[in-house]
């Protein structure tokens, strides 16, 4: 696991930094990319994170390019439920580039736990075969 996005509508920010500051041992020597707001936001409370352009600016669409690349590992969109974004083309596209390229995808708390947790088994599993071959 080297790349995790990170996106986080403005109500689930705090959620976003709980989550990183409580599982830091999880996410040692990965890098954390976010778009513009969230990076700025997740950088006050001293957490290095790359930024990207704010999502309406083109962020949603610099990470689908990213996933496209198979530069990303992980996606951890934290959304806000009482936000209907149907007419959002951009983080549509996200959502599907993700689908298409088989990319990990957490829209919650719980889940984006249960996804890099599963990630870090799946490194430790490939390592121990890799050691035992």
């Amino acid at each position: 696991m080297k790349n995790i996005v990170l996106i986080a509508h403005d109500v689930k920010k705090p959620e976003l930094v709980k989550f990183i500051n409580e599982h830091k041992e999880w996410i040692v020597g990965v890098n954390l990319i976010a778009t513009g707001r969230t990076a700025e936001y997740i950088e006050s409370q001293g957490i290095d994170v790359k930024h990207l352009s704010p999502g309406k600016s083109g962020g949603y669409n610099e990470i689908t390019e990213r996933i496209k690349l198979k530069e990303i590992d992980i996606v951890i969109f934290l959304r806000d439920p009482l936000i209907k974004q149907g007419h959002h083309e951009d983080i549509q596209d996200l959502l599907e580039a993700c689908n298409m390229h088989n990319i990990p995808l957490s829209t919650n708390y719980a889940s984006a736990e249960l996804l890099i947790l599963g990630y870090i088994k799946k490194e430790d599993y490939e390592r121990r075969k890799s050691m035992d071959e």
